[in-house]
């Protein structure tokens, strides 16, 4: 495919932007080739700078379930755009869609809304710092809870070890507060529960792990961490900022029948606007501010565009069958890549959770971020050019779920896979 303006529009962003683009991920570093930038958007596809057309598996990191601009969606934006962007005050669709992250959620029972899935994480952290008076925290090697400072840790050599900030800019004295445990090890778990006895405020974590690719949890580790937060009185965070609405009406939650203390959400609840929130227990959502004194504000928070679009995609969601048809084309697509691959020699590995879906260049099966590793990641890169070859756009990194659109039609899926096979061939 040509490139060529594509090319043109990166060397003029990368003299004003650093790096090129505003998120890392988009540069296409670990892909080995440059980005294409994208012009326009429609049901399934994604249209380039160049007039090229892909299949997108993408949707924006998760938000478009609905396929780019639904009409709904679209016509709820228009609509309030017309009267007012943003006041800073406060709107009755801030209560209309929190009304309905509630009824989704039976343990989210108060939600505070925000502009980001980083401002829920770092806010839900603070709120459960704030309510246990502990300063610790643990997260597990693998989840990406945003660009926070205390987030932005790596595991230590030991269960007991401090973490070390992996960002230059993050101070040392923040990162110590951090833990950091395998994803799916309950047992390092508990010893690092036990090691740091009343000084762990939270455990955090992606209940599917989509920023290492896709990391369902074993059986019995959602349930082993509620039991011990429940034993040892550490607010268990449950970040579905990329699950919420998406494997389920009701999240990951809903699918693995373990809930949170908090919950954080983002993404879909803005029908792919800037938007996160975090919610839970009334009593620790109490002591946030103006009702208590754990500080959080934004002037953005709240937005009126970003509220109507969720609205508008929820209410789209809770019509009957929706998750069915994700759940089946996603299936669909599994077995014919599955088939593919099967005929390769080239060791792959694929897990899906209903609309989200990695496919590992190794054998697998992969359980945490230390299997996430051991992948090829200069063969994925040779497979991602190959299939943005042939039309269809995938996340730009081995460690990146996809997902799956009501939108995707069979023809699409059918598409994905003739081009997978000719792409495996190139390999």
């Amino acid at each position: 495919m040509n490139h060529q303006q594509s090319e043109a529009l990166f060397s003029a962003a990368k003299t004003f932007i650093p790096g090129g683009v505003n998120s890392p991920v988009r540069a296409f570093k670990s892909v080995g080739c440059n980005p294409i930038f994208i012009e326009k958007a429609a049901g399934s596809k994604i249209y380039d700078a160049d007039g090229n057309e892909y299949i997108d598996y993408v949707g924006s990191w998760g938000p478009m379930i609905l396929g780019h601009c639904h009409p709904k969606v679209v016509e709820a934006i228009q609509k309030t755009a017309a009267s007012g962007a943003s006041f800073g005050a406060p709107t009755a669709r801030e209560t209309q869609l929190a009304e309905m992250v509630c009824e989704a959620y039976p343990n989210i029972e108060k939600v505070r809304m925000v502009s980001s899935g980083t401002e829920a994480t770092m806010s839900a952290i603070r709120l459960a710092r704030g309510y246990t008076g502990r300063d610790k925290i643990l997260k597990f090697d693998g989840c990406y809870h945003g660009h926070a400072d205390s987030l932005l840790v790596k595991a230590g050599s030991g269960l007991a070890t401090f973490g070390v900030p992996t960002s230059p800019g993050v101070p040392t004295d923040f990162a110590k507060y951090t833990l950091t445990a395998t994803y799916n090890d309950l047992d390092e778990v508990k010893q690092m529960v036990a090691a740091n006895n009343k000084e762990i405020a939270c455990i955090i974590l992606e209940p599917i792990a989509g920023n290492m690719g896709c990391v369902p949890p074993a059986p019995g580790f959602l349930e082993g961490l509620r039991a011990l937060c429940d034993a040892e009185g550490i607010v268990l965070i449950i970040d579905e900022v990329m699950t919420g609405f998406r494997v389920a009406y009701g999240g990951a939650q809903e699918r693995f029948n373990v809930r949170g203390d908090l919950v954080c959400l983002g993404k879909i609840i803005g029908g792919g606007l800037p938007v996160g929130a975090f919610g839970g227990k009334k009593e620790i959502m109490d002591s946030l501010s103006p009702e208590g004194g754990v500080y959080q504000a934004g002037t953005l928070s709240g937005n009126p565009l970003a509220m109507s679009a969720g609205i508008a995609t929820l209410r789209l969601l809770k019509e009957e069958g929706f998750y069915q048809q994700i759940e089946e084309k996603s299936a669909y697509l599994e077995k014919g890549l599955q088939q593919v691959t099967g005929n390769s020699t080239i060791a792959t590995c694929w897990q899906r959770v209903g609309g989200m879906f990695c496919t590992y260049f190794q054998g697998g099966p992969v359980n945490s971020f230390a299997d996430a590793v051991k992948s090829d990641t200069e063969t994925f890169g040779r497979f991602f050019r190959n299939m943005l070859d042939f039309g269809i756009n995938l996340a730009p990194s081995q460690f990146e779920a996809g997902f799956m659109s009501v939108a995707h039609s069979k023809e699409d899926l059918d598409k994905t896979i003739a081009a997978a096979e000719k792409s495996f061939a190139a390999l």
